[in-house]
Parts: structure tokens; sequence; C-alpha cells
């Protein structure tokens, strides 16, 4: 027998038991996995969040509102930014101290474009404490997904605890399918076959992430 006749004869006794003209979406498929894991406090999960992040590499800091606009103005002058990238529905409050050019996030812009961009500033659809990864669906305050793809530099506030869930499974509902994701653990990394580990390969080589709070008490982390 060919290797080809060895595979089917495989599938063929895998299937055996499947009903006649059975589709592969007509068995229920039980969901019944948990969707949190162990109890923690709104403030233990915001916690495990800033830890996870800071473990992928993240940089993070804590804020309250009424401090964000110098925040964002101190981290971009940090870095000697000069171009923000912004998408369209971002509050224009947050960057009002910066001293920088705003871009809009433009349909016309070239991969080109967004490489000359110093940094890019977004918010979030949610943020997962337990794989400390930060998930995008392109939302007004979010822009294009190439907008955080190709800058070196990108902030992302996260507001805290609304957009905060514990596992990936309470993630999931609050996200649609049909919208462009993008899940976001740490700045882009990867490895070689020695695991020489190399940065900004795939997406930005620095992420700092602000969580974003009323009453927020620790003031800024970074």
């Amino acid at each position: 027998m060919s290797s080809r006749d060895v595979v089917l004869a495989r599938v063929r006794r895998a299937l055996a038991d499947v009903p006649r003209g059975e589709g592969p979406h007509d068995p229920p498929v039980p969901r019944d996995y948990r969707r949190v894991h162990g109890s923690r406090t709104t403030d233990e999960t915001v916690a495990l969040l800033a830890e996870n992040l800071a473990d992928y590499r993240a940089v993070v800091h804590h804020c309250a509102p009424a401090g964000l606009p110098a925040l964002l103005a101190r981290l971009l002058a940090a870095r000697d930014a000069r171009t923000v990238v912004v998408p369209a529905g971002l509050d224009p409050r947050w960057l009002s101290a910066a001293e920088v050019t705003l871009r809009p996030d433009r349909a016309a812009d070239t991969v080109r474009d967004l490489d000359a961009v110093d940094s890019v500033v977004t918010g979030c659809a949610v943020a997962v404490a337990e794989t400390g990864t930060l998930v995008l669906d392109a939302g007004p305050d979010q822009g294009r997904r190439r907008i955080t793809l190709v800058p070196d530099h990108h902030i992302c506030v996260v507001r805290v605890p609304d957009q905060v869930v514990g596992s990936v499974p309470e993630a999931l509902p609050r996200l649609s399918p049909e919208r462009p994701l993008t899940w976001i653990s740490g700045p882009s990394a990867t490895s070689d076959i020695e695991l020489d580990r190399v940065e900004g390969v795939h997406g930005p080589r620095t992420l700092e992430v602000v969580l974003l709070a009323d009453g927020a008490e620790r003031g800024d982390a970074g």
C-alpha cells in the first residue's frame, strides 16, 4: 500500500461510526469548560494583569484620568517622539499636553509611511489578566490593525476595571469574530534556534501599557 492508501484507510476507520450525511457542524459541541479560574477580587485581577504584562517585557504605568495627558506627554518625550499616529476615535484630550505632530490613521498610508512614525497611541477592546494579553478589534480608539504593527513604539491605554477580564473564555464573548482582532502579549519578539531573543521583528519593539483607573492610588508606576 502507498502512503496515501494508508492515510485514507485510517480516515475511513476513524469515520466508521459517523452517520451518513452528517456534517461537521451537526453534532452539538459541549462547551462546559470553566470560564473563571479561581476567585480573585477586581484589584487582584488588575494586579495579575500588570504582573503578566511586565513579565512579557511591557512597561506598565498606573494613572488616574486627570493625569493621563501629562503621563502620555512624558512617555513620548522620553523617546524623543515627534510624530504620533492616532486612531480617529481617540479622545483628543489624551494627547493635549504632548508636543508632537499628530498623524491621523489614514487608509492611504503605506507601510513606509507608518515606519517613519515615531509612536502610536491607542485604546483597547479588552485585556486578559491570566495571559497578560491586550486585544484590539479596530474600534474607533484603536484604528486599523497595521498602525499597531509597524511603528516601533506603541502606547496602549486600558480602562480599569471595565476592560479587564481574568481569562480568555471571559474575553471571547466581548469580541466579534467578524472584526480584525489583534492579540498582543508584550512587545514583538522572536528567538532563533540558539534562543537569542530579538525584539521588534513583527511589531513594536517597545510596548507601554497605561492602566487607567478612576481614583488610582498608586500613581505612575513607570
